[in-house]
């Protein structure tokens, strides 16, 4: 469930018509240009009423101009080996030893089944001038979100924090990506490389590079976003669907 403690005005209920719950933001700076100035149509809105919405055939430009051709990289991943099968290569090489145990601890390889090798655990909005905690709680369920939004003041930095943990194996290429809609129509995509990880106990984080909220009229209003947590092999660590509101304050 979304955490917001000693901010409600952080987390709102959605209304039941709003937008379609379930698409994507990161890069929500895209939605700023659409009222720069090389946007005169934009421009001439924002001068003639006070608060618009932006009409179909802005977010149809927005889309079009953040299409990223997508291309494909001659890249095949090397072939995935267990922990114990690591620890056995060459294990009279005491020099290769000691590299092997500073780089992956002193692991104790779960062999349940059951245990996912990889779980997400939380997704935090970092920002400095927030008024109390952005965060979600992806261990529980993840339905309640559709009802719920982050609310964020247009224009703050922020960076996206996803905590996870590595039980079992290590695992190869760990990719965090995000598509952003706004009435429907994706707006940007955008895919972070994680890395690759072996199992600890602890909680492993990563941080996206801080990202600038858009701002202005036309930025201001309801996204939807679509997150997924995946790795080289595409295997779906996770999938979920939330929503964020960029406003004029973080109190309006």
């Amino acid at each position: 469930m979304l955490a917001a403690a000693g901010a409600p005005v952080l987390l709102e209920e959605q209304p039941a018509e709003g937008p379609e719950a379930w698409h994507g933001v990161v890069g929500l700076q895209l939605c700023a240009d659409c009222h720069s100035s090389a946007h005169p149509q934009a421009s001439q809105t924002r001068s003639s009423m006070a608060e618009q919405e932006p009409t179909a055939e802005q977010l149809a430009q927005i889309a079009a101009e953040n299409e990223e051709a997508e291309h494909s990289v001659n890249y095949k991943p090397p072939a995935q080996k267990s922990i114990q099968e690591i620890q056995e290569l060459d294990k009279d090489d005491e020099s290769l030893r000691k590299y092997k145990e500073a780089l992956l601890g002193r692991v104790a390889v779960s062999t349940d089944p059951n245990v996912p090798n990889v779980v997400v655990t939380r997704l935090t909005l970092v920002c400095s001038t927030a008024l109390g905690p952005l965060e979600l709680d992806l261990t529980g369920d993840l339905e309640s979100f559709k009802k719920q939004s982050f609310s964020l003041k247009e224009g703050v930095e922020y960076r996206i924090k996803i905590s996870f943990r590595v039980n079992r194996e290590i695992v190869s290429g760990l990719k965090y990506i995000q598509q952003t809609y706004r009435k429907n129509v994706k707006i940007d995509k955008t895919e972070y490389m994680v890395g690759s990880y072996g199992p600890r106990a602890e909680e492993y984080e990563f941080l996206t590079p801080m990202e600038e909220a858009p701002k202005g009229m036309l930025a201001r209003g309801n996204y939807s976003i679509k997150s997924r947590f995946t790795d080289d092999d595409k295997t779906d660590h996770l999938s979920w669907e939330w929503n964020l509101t960029i406003k004029k304050e973080w109190k309006d």
